[in-house]
């Protein structure tokens, strides 16, 4: 299975921060956010990972990350997106490099207590379709929410008014290499962008979607009020870090913290 980290949006929500470098490289507690995912992805033994970059600031990431080594990879391999597209089409940047593998996606600033091990094996004994990890939320209606039938996932609905469910997806997601596939026949959403949700509405119409529950804690760190929990929750978890420079420094206790914010813990 490859491993693909989208972290080429301009990360307007974070403005002015984000005026001068990409938002993934932004502070979460004591490394920058996009260290997060990647050790998510190592740590589930996905080795072979894609990082597609965009905005000025790209090169920035060759010069933190190299080729890896802090997460004790041999090689990481990059990519650029012009401009921005949606999820679906920076996914599509990198179909050359997954070729006829399966893959695990997940989006930069997205920050998990817990790791993926058991959903990525769950996924290669799938061998086809779809699989999604699912957060009950006590506001469901700001994220795509998936509309549940007893085990089966039947329709995923962007930020619904009225959300038929309280189970939220979150930014990370396995396909078969169908995926590509599928973004070829998708049409720009009213915003004008290509939809991660149409794709995966497509899954779903072919009965191949599975979901799971996402164990521990998640935010995404997209928000001011988000990257300042991130960085709480980060500062009080025994989640793994990585052993290069960064890697030395142990959690601390913090303060107890109160906000309103995008982290759920069930």
């Amino acid at each position: 299975m490859k491993g693909v980290i989208l972290a080429g949006g301009l990360g307007k929500r974070l403005y002015p921060l984000t005026k001068v470098t990409n938002k993934h490289l932004l502070q979460v507690y004591d490394r920058p956010m996009i260290y997060y995912p990647i050790q998510t992805l190592v740590n589930a033994g996905i080795r072979d990972i894609m990082l597609v970059t965009g905005g000025n600031s790209a090169g920035d990431f060759l010069k933190l990350l190299g080729n890896g080594r802090d997460f004790g990879l041999q090689h990481l391999n990059y990519t650029y997106q012009q401009g921005e597209g949606g999820i679906a089409a920076a996914l599509q940047l990198v179909e050359f490099f997954v070729g006829d593998d399966s893959v695990c996606v997940m989006l930069g600033d997205n920050v998990l207590e817990k790791d993926i091990t058991g959903a990525a094996q769950a996924f290669m004994r799938q061998r086809r379709g779809a699989k999604i990890l699912l957060k009950e939320v006590e506001d469901p209606g700001r994220f795509g929410v998936a509309v549940l039938r007893g085990d089966r996932v039947i329709a995923i609905e962007e930020k619904p008014s009225h959300p038929k469910s309280a189970y939220a997806v979150t930014g990370v997601y396995f396909y078969d290499r169908e995926v590509f596939d599928i973004i070829r026949t998708l049409s720009p959403s009213a915003r004008g962008e290509l939809e991660i949700t149409d794709v995966n509405n497509v899954y779903i119409e072919r009965g191949q979607m599975t979901w799971q529950l996402l164990d521990g804690w998640w935010t995404d760190a997209g928000t001011f009020d988000s990257l300042l929990l991130a960085g709480h929750l980060a500062a009080r978890s025994s989640m793994a870090r990585p052993q290069g420079p960064a890697g030395s420094h142990q959690p601390q206790e913090e303060p107890e913290v109160s906000m309103r914010s995008e982290a759920w813990v069930r």
